[in-house]
């Protein structure tokens, strides 16, 4: 099965990503395919050319921290970070809304994982337009302020972060998990009946549920806009967690190989050196 059939179009429906493929032995394949994620970054780190910004939007429950946990499971945990974005801080919103992105963004051959992105400032903020009011943005006086053109130039603003990041080594992969509400609806019941599970439950999850509409439009536009050639959006069904985790990774390492990442040639004299240096080591 081509895996493009997951890529965003200009024109994003989201009902055409609910019904799709599930694989029953899921979670056998990504076995084999998270191994082949850990050789690649290997000899992606010992290059020392390019990273891998790993993207990962969704709505609640959507199942991001448990795919982050088997997806990068066997990659070197000395690169590979994760970080999650909230509420900002008061000195992050000193700054533009892309500055605490930026500076997290992954070393050379490392991969940096963002669950939940900088595109929350284009999703959540659309839902709750109020939130912007804490930036301080300059013309922003109240929530009249703020129309579809606002959001519309910081999608472009982003396309122009993102196209900068790649073109200076970073190759991003950017993914959406499409959870139905009926799903999303199972598993906050189970974080309610599962007392271990209980302490992931929140009343805000709730609140947020009755605005499913208002989220899906705004992921629906948002997907649209940002997919471009050099940052492509992934939608990616998250009913089945195992097949949402799979073909994550797969997405990943096809793209991936497409550098034929090598570890560094040594020159000549560096190898003669390092027969010195082996029979230096033998004569201890």
């Amino acid at each position: 099965m081509s895996l493009k059939i997951y890529k965003a179009r200009q024109k994003v429906s989201l009902d055409n990503y609910i019904n799709l493929e599930i694989e029953k032995d899921a979670k056998k394949q990504l076995k084999k395919v998270r191994k082949q994620l850990a050789e690649i970054q290997d000899a992606m780190y010992a290059q020392n050319k390019y990273s891998l910004l790993v993207c990962l939007q969704g709505m609640d429950t959507s199942g991001k921290d448990s795919l982050i946990r088997e997806v990068f499971k066997n990659v070197n945990a000395n690169g590979v970070n994760v970080h999650s974005f909230k509420v900002p801080t008061s000195k992050e919103l000193e700054h533009d809304y892309l500055w605490r992105h930026y500076i997290v963004l992954p070393d050379k051959g490392e991969i940096n994982i963002f669950n939940r992105t900088h595109y929350e400032n284009v999703l959540v903020t659309r839902v709750h337009p109020e939130y912007i009011l804490y930036e301080n943005v300059l013309g922003i006086e109240s929530v009249n302020d703020i129309d579809d053109d606002f959001y519309r130039q910081r999608m472009q603003h982003i396309n122009a972060f993102e196209k900068h990041v790649t073109e200076n080594g970073t190759i991003i992969m950017k993914f959406y998990l499409h959870l139905s509400k009926e799903e999303q609806k199972n598993r906050l019941l189970r974080r309610i009946d599962t007392p271990e599970k209980n302490w992931k439950f929140s009343a805000g999850d709730l609140k947020e549920r009755k605005l499913w509409e208002n989220y899906i439009d705004a992921y629906e536009d948002m997907l649209s806009r940002t997919s471009t050639p050099h940052a492509p959006w992934y939608i990616i069904p998250a009913d089945d967690k195992n097949t949402a985790r799979l073909r994550v990774c797969e997405i990943i390492v096809e793209n991936l190989l497409k550098y034929k990442f090598q570890y560094p040639v040594l020159s000549s004299e560096e190898k003669n050196n390092l027969k010195h240096f082996r029979q230096e080591l033998k004569n201890d």
